[in-house]
């Protein structure tokens, strides 16, 4: 478990560390901006570290006498952002709170939703293989939150809330008989809507067609491939990138990643990754030692939604998906993600500190964590 903890921890470090160096020099186009970036995010930072610190230290079981409060609070506020006056709306798209500071309600949604599939797979661990219980019931308040979402508009962020929802339940024990009918449908309305709506068909038709769109709406991905060419293995050097001087749009948020190729080369962005796996492994098996099904399953679910978001970020910024719009963990700018993403890996630690390798079931027996979860599934 230390090893899982040194790991974790210096994984997020390194990661927000860099995020710093690569914000102030994002913002260098854009002349005070950088100074504004990096001491925003480092305002942020001091909250999420205080955040990290303070749910490492509680015994994250709190949560499940919490969990519909917080679960409510986020319907709330996703319902909030929508009312027009209220919810402020940028580039189509009406997802913050503004009042002095910026807020993402998504982002505590995102936390929310995670701990009431957690609260819930553990309450009624024995009748999710039912259709009814395993399913149907957790449909109806998972797609609750999507559908909130789905409006704001951020297609990216309810993909990404859905898969993370769909392996919660999974490895909680759903059937796979009942878990592919609502999938595939779900699947197949994303697809018609995707068809549907001009902006995110040719969204993905400049996706395919990077080339041929690169002066419209590919230019972001043209961009940002240029980045990464010109950054070769080695890079251009801290502050010498080119492509961030209003070449490529949101170059400190969704598109940071392009400025580390730019700036630190293949070895840097190659070097993100393997970070951002060695957080994921440590997440699982973190996970994996929890005390309780509780545990097992809300530790699961904030490794793969910081895996998952990293994933699509890096995938969306090297042309390998069409654009999401999602920051990429700890190192874009945003404070709502860096907030959530820092109280999530206290989360994590909390798991870890008070793991133990033998839990108790209803009927009084000692199993082990491994064992219990392989029975549920």
């Amino acid at each position: 478990m230390k090893i899982a903890f040194t790991v974790l921890i210096s994984s997020v470090g390194v990661l927000v560390s860099l995020g710093m160096v690569v914000l102030y020099s994002a913002g260098m186009g854009r002349g005070e901006a950088s100074a504004h970036f990096f001491l925003t995010q480092l305002a942020w930072f001091g909250i999420g570290l205080v955040a990290c610190c303070l749910m490492a230290t509680i015994d994250y079981q709190i949560f499940k006498k919490f969990a519909l409060v917080l679960f409510a609070v986020s319907v709330v506020l996703l319902l909030l952002v929508l009312v027009p006056g209220i919810g402020y709306k940028t580039g189509g798209a009406r997802r913050w709170f503004r009042y002095g500071i910026s807020f993402q309600p998504s982002e505590l949604a995102k936390l929310g939703l995670i701990v009431m599939v957690a609260w819930y797979c553990e309450r009624y661990q024995l009748l999710l293989r039912k259709a009814k219980q395993g399913v149907v019931v957790p449909g109806l308040f998972i797609g609750l939150v999507l559908v909130l979402i789905f409006l704001e508009p951020d297609v990216g962020t309810t993909i990404l809330l859905a898969g993370v929802s769909s392996i919660m339940l999974l490895v909680a024990g759903i059937r796979w008989l009942h878990f592919l009918p609502p999938s595939c449908l779900g699947m197949g309305a994303l697809s018609l809507f995707l068809w549907q709506d001009p902006m995110r068909s040719e969204r993905i038709y400049s996706w395919l067609h990077v080339e041929e769109t690169k002066m419209e709406k590919g230019l972001q991905a043209w961009q940002s491939m240029l980045a990464f060419g010109s950054g070769g293995w080695q890079g251009l050097g801290l502050g010498n990138g080119r492509q961030k001087l209003g070449f490529v749009p949101q170059q400190h948020t969704d598109f940071i990643f392009s400025v580390i190729g730019e700036e630190f080369g293949l070895i840097a962005t190659l070097t993100v990754v393997l970070l951002f796996v060695l957080l994921v492994i440590s997440g699982v098996y973190i996970s994996g030692k929890s005390r309780d099904v509780f545990g097992l399953l809300l530790g699961t679910g904030i490794t793969f939604m910081i895996g998952a978001q990293a994933f699509i970020n890096i995938g969306v910024t090297t042309g390998a998906l069409p654009n999401k719009g999602l920051p990429l963990p700890f190192i874009s700018f945003g404070g709502s993600n860096l907030l959530l993403m820092l109280g999530c890996i206290g989360i994590l630690l909390s798991i870890g500190r008070h793991a133990a390798d033998r839990t108790e079931d209803a009927s009084g027996r000692f199993h082990s964590t491994e064992v219990l979860a392989g029975q549920l599934s």
